[in-house]
């Protein structure tokens, strides 16, 4: 530095342009951060089921769908993705949800508010519009139903992904301990030939490390996005979680708020 210069730079324009511009980024990660801290702090409602696409709300909001094989952990990701417990129904049989199930926020209010205090599902209706759905789907393959349901199941599935203009992404939930099984290949072509954005989720990581940035969970995300490299609808970042650690819910929160727009 020459003698006589202002160190801080606010002598010089040029100088000042990188701290400015520092600035606005930390201000818009802060507004983001806000954004979807609001939009998970809310409560969120069961809206309905849906047997067919006539069931579903009109196509004038935002939709995240997530997908996977039954027992991948799906609803418990919801429950911990939207902080309510005993919200999307889980359990030990697999091929337990049937329908698409959507869930919407609510408006908290004094009823609302008791209800989700005495309970561990999530508060009834009124419903707040936050521009953002987040839809349950059937879990493929192995269902302990009729093979003609999971056929009815399976064909819904498949005229949700080809027919909602509102769908913005679907997650694909993969175990995280057994990785793409043949029956993930044939999900991921389908929605390759549908044209819809994909995104792969990992589950139970816990189940493989003890930590979040652990050598077997870098393994895993990377030889997950090896395998879909060449998809020409999945998104190539492979994204890690854990339910019961909380790994990577703040992430995929971030996710889906930006989706919401």
């Amino acid at each position: 530095m020459m003698m006589g210069e202002d160190p801080t730079g606010f002598d010089d324009p040029a100088g000042a342009a990188p701290a400015a511009t520092a600035e606005a980024v930390q201000a818009a990660e802060a507004a983001q951060a806000e954004q979807v801290r609001i939009l998970f702090a809310r409560p969120w409602a069961f809206d309905r089921s849906c047997a067919d696409l006539a069931q579903l709300p009109a196509p004038d909001a935002a939709e995240v769908a997530f997908a996977g094989r039954s027992n991948v952990g799906k609803s418990s990701l919801i429950n911990a993705i939207l902080g309510q417990e005993g919200l999307a129904r889980t359990s030990n049989t697999p091929g337990r949800t049937q329908q698409l199930n959507v869930f919407v926020p609510a408006k908290p209010d004094e009823r609302s508010l008791k209800t989700s205090r005495l309970s561990s599902g999530a508060p009834k209706r009124p419903v707040e519009d936050a521009g953002l759905r987040i839809v349950d789907m059937p879990g493929y393959g192995f269902a302990q139903a009729p093979k003609a349901d999971v056929e009815a199941w399976t064909a819904l599935v498949f005229d949700y992904l080809r027919g909602r203009p509102n769908l913005r992404r679907v997650y694909v939930l993969i175990d995280s301990r057994h990785g793409l099984k043949p029956i993930d290949i044939e999900a991921l072509k389908i929605l390759d030939k549908a044209a819809v954005s994909y995104q792969i989720v990992l589950t139970k990581l816990d189940k493989i490390a003890k930590e979040a940035d652990g050598a077997p969970v870098r393994r895993a995300m990377e030889a997950i996005g090896e395998a879909i490299r060449k998809r020409p609808a999945a998104h190539p970042i492979v994204l890690g979680t854990s339910s019961e650690q909380g790994w990577g819910i703040e992430t995929l929160r971030a996710e889906i708020a930006a989706l919401a727009g």
